[in-house]
């Protein structure tokens, strides 16, 4: 049974920066983050693979990092800038076949970390 735990949310002013962590039960070749706000479908936020190979969502890049420690089981992402807009539930997800922000592709996903962002 894969478990994948999130922490690091929080409120944070517009402008400002949080990490978010996840803990993998397991080593995962693929890992991700999404997001959910209230009334809105889950979107992919960023992805990352076993070789460091990385994809984001166009209105994160620039501004959010995804990265993973290297026994493979801790994701990370950095948000720097944060605006409004990105407030939502981040979700870990792990267990792709695809490095691609498809949610359909993600088995395994975690509890969720709150993020709030004031303008």
């Amino acid at each position: 049974q894969v478990q994948l735990v999130e922490s690091g949310g929080g409120s944070v002013q517009a402008g400002g920066s949080l990490r978010l962590s996840c803990t993998a039960s397991i080593w995962m070749h693929r890992m991700a983050w999404f997001r959910q706000a209230p009334g809105k479908e889950r979107e992919g936020v960023a992805g990352i693979d076993v070789y460091g190979n990385t994809i984001y969502t166009d209105s994160v890049k620039g501004r959010f990092t995804i990265s993973r420690d290297n026994d493979g089981n801790t994701l990370y992402l950095q948000m720097n800038s944060l605006r409004p807009e990105d407030t939502a539930e981040y979700y870990c997800a792990a267990g792709s076949t695809l490095l691609q922000l498809q949610k359909e592709l993600y088995p395994y996903w975690g509890q969720g970390t709150q993020v709030t962002v004031a303008s």
